[in-house]
C-alpha cells in the first residue's frame, strides 16, 4: 500500500458504490449480452467533499454456453418389416444453449444388434409431431436444422430402408432389432460452421467464446471433452427399428367327394373321381396383417382335370362344378372372405388374391378337379 493511500484511508471519509448494468451470473443470459461494471467513488477531505475521480468501469460479453439434449420420441420401437423402404425412427432435438444454434445432423448403426438398415440416411423435420412419416413432413435436404432458437425443440424423422437378412444372412424374425442412433452437432445459427470449444483458450472479455457443456452419447463422436465436466458440441440417441412382420404358413390339404362307383359313400381315388382341394394361408403374427396375398397352383401336368362343369352320369349326390375356385375361412366352406378377388381357372392354373390376411386368422382358396 502506498503513503499516500494510507493518508487517505488515514483522513478521508471513503465510500465505494459498485453500480452493474445487468447481473453478471444471470442464468440463461444470451450470449453477446454485454456487462459494464461500473465504480463511483466519493470521498472528503478535512470535512470537505472532494471532486471525485472519473468513473472506472469494467466490461465483458456473456459467452456461450454450448448444450444440446438429443432424444427418442418415445419409449416404443418401430415395428418394421423386411425389404421395408423408408421406415422412420423419431427424435427430439432440444437447443439447451444460451443462443439460437444450426444443429448438424448424423446417423449410424450400432453394433450388437440384430440387423442394420441399409441405403443413405435422410432426415424429416415432423411437422405434426406424431413420431410418424406422413405427408406433412418436410425433408431436410441439407441435414442440417436451421435456426434453432433457445429452449426450442426439433422434432426430427430420420429414414433408411429394412433388409431382408439378419447380420447373421438369416431371413429377419419377428422380434429382431437394429438400432440407429442421430447425432446432433451444434453450430453457428450464422455460418452455420459446428462451434469449436474454447475452454483451453484465454478468457477474452469483449469476444464470444464458447464452452461445451453437453452430456457423453452413445454416438461413436459423441465423447467426453478434456474433463468430466466438459462436453463436445454434440449429443445423440438410439431409436430402435424391431421386426413385426406378417408370418405366414400354408398347407395344401385334399379330400375325395365322390367317385362314379360309390358315390359319396366312403369314395376313393380312382378315375373320374371327384377331389377337392383347400389352400389355407395362415398368418402367426398376433398384431400384423398380411396385405395382397395372391395364390397360384397349377394342375396342368398332373392327372387331374378341372372340375367346372358336372359330369355326365354316375351314382347320386354328385358334387357340384364351381366355374372358379372360392374362398372362405376354413377347409370346410364356412366363414366369408370379402375381400377375396380374381378367382379364376385357365389352362389348368387356379389363381385367386386372398385380400388381407388378417393376424392371427385363415384365409382358403377351394377349388375341385377330377382325376383322369
Amino acid at each position: 500500500m502506498t503513503s499516500k493511500l494510507k493518508l487517505l484511508v488515514a483522513t478521508s471519509a471513503f465510500s465505494v458504490a459498485m453500480l452493474g448494468a445487468t447481473p453478471a451470473f444471470a442464468v440463461g443470459t444470451d450470449a453477446g449480452v454485454p456487462i459494464t461494471n461500473s465504480v463511483n467513488i466519493t470521498y472528503n477531505v478535512g470535512g470537505a467533499a472532494q471532486t471525485p475521480p472519473p468513473v472506472a468501469s469494467d466490461t465483458f460479453v456473456v459467452d456461450r454456453k454450448v448444450n444440446l439434449l438429443v432424444q427418442r420420441f418415445d419409449a416404443i420401437d418401430t415395428p418394421v418389416a423386411p425389404n421395408q423402404t423408408g421406415a422412420a425412427v423419431a427424435y427430439t432435438v432440444t437447443n439447451l444453449t444460451n443462443d439460437t444454434i444450426d444443429v448438424i445432423l448424423s446417423a449410424e448403426q450400432t453394433g450388437g444388434d440384430d440387423f442394420d438398415s441399409t441405403g443413405a440416411f435422410t432426415y424429416y423435420t415432423d411437422v405434426n409431431q406424431d413420431g410418424l412419416l406422413d405427408g406433412g413432413d418436410t425433408i431436410l435436404a441439407s441435414g442440417v436444422i436451421d435456426n434453432l432458437a433457445e429452449d426450442a425443440i426439433a422434432y426430427i424423422l430420420v429414414t433408411s430402408n429394412i433388409p431382408t437378412n439378419n447380420s447373421s444372412a438369416s431371413p429377419l424374425a419377428n422380434g429382431e432389432t437394429g438400432d440407429v442412433i442421430l447425432i446432433g452437432q451444434a453450430a453457428n445459427a450464422a455460418t452455420g460452421t459446428a462451434f469449436s470449444d474454447d475452454a483451453g483458450n484465454v478468457n477474452a472479455a469483449g469476444t464470444v467464446q464458447n464452452v461445451f457443456a453437453d452430456a457423453d452419447g452413445p454416438g461413436s463422436t459423441d465423447v467426453a471433452g478434456a474433463t468430466a465436466l466438459l462436453g463436445d458440441g454434440r449429443h445423440s440417441a438410439i431409436d430402435t427399428y424391431v421386426v413385426d412382420t406378417a408370418t405366414l404358413s400354408v398347407a395344401k390339404t385334399s379330400v375325395i367327394l365322390w367317385d362314379p362307383i360309390n358315390g359319396s359313400t366312403n369314395p376313393k381315388a380312382i378315375p373320374g373321381a371327384i377331389v377337392q382341394y383347400c389352400i389355407a394361408v395362415s398368418n402367426a403374427s398376433t398384431t400384423v396383417a398380411a396385405t395382397n396375398v395372391a395364390i397360384s397352383d397349377s394342375i396342368a401336368a398332373l392327372a387331374l382335370t378341372y372340375y367346372g362343369t358336372t359330369v355326365a352320369s354316375g351314382p347320386a349326390t354328385i358334387p357340384t362344378a364351381t366355374a372358379a375356385p372360392t374362398s372362405a375361412t376354413a377347409c370346410d366352406g364356412t366363414g366369408s372372405n370379402p375381400d377375396a378377388s380374381a378367382l379364376s381357372h385357365s389352362s389348368g392354373v387356379i389363381s385367386g388374391n386372398l385380400g388381407n390376411v388378417a393376424a392371427s386368422s385363415t384365409e382358403t382358396l377351394i377349388f375341385r378337379a377330377t382325376v383322369n
